[in-house]
């Protein structure tokens, strides 16, 4: 075999590696997945390596940074390939600043944290938001809702001292964003729901049994399952002490309507939700809803359309908290080489609505 030949060759085995389609476009999100390395420079870099373009039938992947080192090559001393990448560093960044906001008493201020970070307000806002999707402000609102709720749970002293043991200066600030978080009142909160009516039906659909539950404010849970019983003890589980009420006449034409989501995704319908969430997942879930059926997205996408594209893992996790199967379409957001991911209801079931979806189309 005459040099030409295994140059070539070697060529096309790399252009053939999909290692190398993410070298090609720079790919930050392969960062750590591997390395490769150039033949004639005798260093090894990151996909997302800004450097001149190597030729194909010069480059080698590697597992790991120390595989390259031990088939002989170097550091790259631009994109510093034997360090953290720049997204891990401000992961790692932000998460030890997130600790910080969980564990203080009364929220920091932006100043102060960038002055711990050693950044700029305005860096730190913008690196903040791209990691976890919300501002330090927003993050640390978010801490504060969640200590009421532990602190309403636990049913310990009155709704008051929960509401300013959690950080917040007066009680009329909680109230402000209390029914986006907790959907009802807090002392109603802190009684497992006492007081609050929720009609529901389990029904049979195509693709096993199916709840529909429905609080004042609208639709509030749909699950998809294998056993009535255990949707009802989840609802039930959620609401302790709610008065559950199995749904009449009118309620079954809604739980139709839900069925007809499942069975028809094209023809689509308008339901009245009660969405109770966080502000990010709150705005991670509007934009599952603007998929059309027959679409998918992939979770970086959807980081990219709510404005804080380092967000993935943030998105997933907004996902798997969706509490209303198929009216928020969680199922068509796929991993970015269109692969299933995890669906709290089943991959199972994913794969068929989405593959009813797009016969539909």
């Amino acid at each position: 075999m005459n040099m030409t030949t295994r140059s070539e060759l070697q060529a096309a085995a790399t252009v053939a590696d999909p290692r190398w389609a993410a070298v090609a476009s720079r790919d930050a999100e392969a960062d750590g997945r591997f390395f490769y390395s150039v033949r004639t420079t005798g260093v090894y870099c990151r996909p997302s390596c800004g450097a001149r373009m190597p030729r194909p039938e010069n480059v080698a992947f590697h597992d790991t940074a120390a595989d390259a080192e031990r088939a002989g090559f170097r550091p790259c001393r631009r994109c510093r390939p034997d360090a953290l990448a720049p997204a891990q560093q401000q992961a790692e960044l932000v998460a030890r600043l997130c600790r910080e906001i969980e564990a203080a008493e009364q929220p920091p201020t932006l100043a102060m944290l960038a002055e711990r970070a050693g950044l700029s307000p305005w860096h730190l806002q913008r690196t903040f938001k791209a990691v976890t999707g919300l501002t330090p402000r927003a993050w640390a609102a978010a801490q504060r809702g969640r200590r009421v709720r532990a602190a309403l749970e636990r049913g310990e002293g009155r709704v008051t001292d929960a509401i300013y043991d959690a950080g917040y200066g007066a009680p009329s600030r909680f109230y402000e964003v209390a029914d986006d978080l907790l959907g009802m009142t807090p002392g109603a909160w802190r009684a497992g729901g006492e007081g609050a009516d929720i009609r529901f039906a389990i029904g049979q659909c195509s693709l096993g049994a199916i709840l529909v539950a429905r609080s004042g404010r609208g639709v509030c849970a749909i699950a998809l399952g294998d056993d009535p019983d255990v949707l009802a003890a989840g609802l039930q589980a959620r609401f302790p002490r709610a008065r559950l009420i199995g749904g009449d006449a009118d309620f079954e034409r809604l739980v139709a309507q839900v069925v007809g989501l499942v069975e028809s995704p094209g023809l689509g319908t308008e339901l009245p939700l009660d969405v109770r969430g966080t502000a990010f997942q709150q705005r991670v879930w509007q934009a599952l809803r603007a998929i059309p059926p027959g679409r998918t997205a992939s979770y970086a996408e959807i980081a990219e359309r709510i404005g804080s594209p380092s967000a993935t893992r943030a998105v997933a996790q907004a996902c798997a908290a969706n509490p209303l199967a198929v009216a928020i379409p969680c199922h068509r957001v796929v991993r970015r080489d269109g692969g299933l991911s995890g669906y709290r209801w089943g991959v199972e079931r994913k794969q068929a609505l989405l593959d009813r979806e797009g016969a539909a189309r």
